[in-house]
């Protein structure tokens, strides 16, 4: 009878710490996935800038070879991230896709200028930049206009400013609960043990000897819970590279998934080493009386 006991409470046991590890792995799950738009907020950021073009329209009389010669030291400026040149036949034939053939016809010659797309490298998209990024590119006898489209900048740049802002709110939110939730379910586990801790305590163990097996099971239900959230991550990425593989290359990064995953091994161990310390110190502190309720 002792023996069916012991088995009964072994599992009983087994299922609240599997139970308290899928809780935690679960939380820490939401903590990855926003500390993962955070990292790459940046990135999604600088993508959308460098996908900005600014057009240099070049004079009527400008050969194609002059062109190619401009456009060949446009790619040697430091704030260029690329440069591609539009000939009047490219330019023709996407005005003639727009508009039609019949409008078209009404010119003698083709009023298509040669022109470059000049896409900027992220850090000089900004308000102050392209005043001098325009300057530069317009500093030519070839150049007829530098088109700049401020306004959709300063309105992008207002955009990745909120969306920053928002996700800092969010990670912030998801650290707090992570905590809350994460330390209410180690508590329960520890709690269910007080008069175990109580009858230690009576016996004269000290507070370190007491507090040290409770820890040292903490930081591995931190440490299986973390690896378990990490390979719901890498199992959600995967998903995204197998559906989306462009997107999945251009925004995500080595180094910032290692960086996120250490976060997140750090976060679970750390709470849960926190939140057991001060279960066991608060019941050592408690009277028997107050172990009832």
């Amino acid at each position: 009878m002792a023996k069916s006991e012991k088995r009964i409470m072994r599992r009983r046991m087994a299922g609240a710490w599997l139970s308290s590890v899928l809780s935690i792995s679960l939380v820490l799950t939401l903590v990855g996935v926003a500390a993962l738009l955070v990292v790459n907020a940046r990135k999604v950021g600088d993508y959308f800038k460098e996908s900005m073009q600014i057009s240099v329209i070049l004079r009527p009389e400008v050969s194609d070879a002059k062109a190619e010669a401009f456009k060949a030291g446009i790619d040697t400026l430091y704030f260029v991230k690329s440069a591609t040149l539009i000939t009047r036949e490219q330019g023709t034939a996407e005005l003639r896709d727009m508009l039609g053939e019949d409008f078209l016809s009404v010119f003698e010659s083709t009023p298509v200028p040669v022109s470059v797309d000049v896409n900027l490298k992220a850090e000089y998209v900004v308000a102050d930049s392209l005043e001098m990024v325009t300057a530069a590119l317009g500093n030519s006898r070839l150049v007829d206009e530098v088109q700049c489209r401020q306004s959709l900048v300063d309105a992008l740049n207002a955009n990745i400013s909120r969306i920053s802002m928002v996700l800092a709110a969010l990670i912030a939110v998801m650290l707090f609960l992570s905590f809350v939730l994460i330390g209410n379910t180690v508590r329960l586990g520890i709690y269910a043990r007080r008069f175990t801790i109580h009858t230690m305590r009576l016996v004269g163990a000290t507070k370190g000897f007491i507090i040290r097996p409770f820890a040292g099971r903490a930081v591995l239900q931190g440490l299986v819970s973390s690896i378990l959230s990490i390979g719901i991550l890498g199992g959600g990425l995967w998903l995204l590279y197998r559906s989306f593989p462009q997107l999945f290359v251009i925004f995500v990064r080595t180094d910032l998934l290692l960086a996120v995953a250490g976060a997140i091994v750090l976060c679970g161990v750390l709470i849960c080493l926190i939140s057991s310390w001060a279960v066991v110190g608060r019941i050592l502190k408690s009277s028997k009386d107050d172990l009832y309720y």
